[in-house]
């Protein structure tokens, strides 16, 4: 379904905006404590949601994404753990894009009619299997589909004109395009002087809003996104870190947050300040 998808980034060009997203991992550091940190996220103004479910061998991620990867498996998370928080957000915040990032293992593993239907059912969009190219892709786009599940295809900073072909075919809702090569974190930030070129080359192939991600980790950044024509911009490693320091426990014993009060704080700044770039 990318109904909801259509709505906000129709809702947003007719205000000139962009779209800020951050990435939550499920669970971390914990199932009660995720459900706050997703709802201080909506409420500081988030576009729309990119969601992580935990796995074992996070292959795309960088260590700080890697270390929320181990921290929600602590904490207990499963991934029916996860589809029942997904389903808790999706009812609380009903017009909301919810976005799944999960590792192409967990569908195997559930078959991929039953994994697309049930992260459905719960309330998810789309979903983007970061260890899945598009030209690998068909079957899991055309199981998406049947599901009503909008799949999301990473168009990566240089790939070849076959390969965006593919991304651009094959995506709905948005493609996600990665602003420079390697792993999703903060040690190798944005850079923002390719990025018009980056967004240019996915859209000469048309397809669906670009957001951009990988290493978007201030309001600048937000900003170079957005004039460089992309659509808007997800945010993960940045706000990780984050929610990482104010918890507390290392494995293999589940973590806490110290102070939720504090967390919600400065989540509220950090997803404010980054929403605020989108209108300038």
């Amino acid at each position: 379904m990318t109904d909801r998808y259509e709505a906000l980034f129709r809702s947003l060009g007719e205000k000139d905006e962009g779209a800020f997203v951050p990435f939550l991992m499920l669970a971390d550091p914990n199932i009660d404590d995720s459900w706050e940190i997703i709802q201080a996220v909506v409420e500081a103004g988030a576009d729309a949601l990119e969601l992580g479910v935990p796995f074992s061998d996070p292959v795309a991620d960088g260590p700080t994404i890697q270390k929320s990867h181990i921290r929600a498996l602590d904490g207990g998370s499963t991934v029916q753990k996860c589809l029942e928080l997904i389903r808790r957000t999706r009812e609380a915040y009903p017009d909301l894009p919810i976005g799944m990032l999960i590792y192409a293992n967990v569908a195997y593993v559930r078959g991929l009619e039953a994994f697309y239907q049930e992260f459905k059912d719960a309330g998810a969009d789309s979903i983007l299997l970061p260890d899945v190219p598009a030209r690998e892709g068909a079957p899991f786009a055309a199981a998406a589909e049947a599901a009503g599940i909008a799949p999301i295809f990473i168009a990566p900073a240089q790939a070849s004109e076959a390969s965006l072909k593919g991304v651009a075919a094959r995506s709905r809702g948005y493609i996600y395009a990665i602003s420079r090569d390697g792993v999703t974190g903060t040690e190798k930030e944005s850079d923002t002087s390719g990025l018009k070129e980056v967004v240019d080359n996915v859209n000469r192939f048309g397809g669906a809003p670009v957001l951009l991600g990988f290493g978007i980790s201030s309001p600048t950044h937000v900003r170079d996104a957005i004039a460089a024509g992309a659509s808007g911009a997800i945010t993960g490693s940045a706000l990780t870190k984050i929610i990482d320091a104010h918890s507390e426990g290392e494995h293999p014993e589940p973590g806490k947050i110290s102070d939720m009060a504090a967390l919600r704080a400065d989540i509220a700044e950090f997803v404010s300040e980054m929403k605020e770039a989108t209108r300038s």
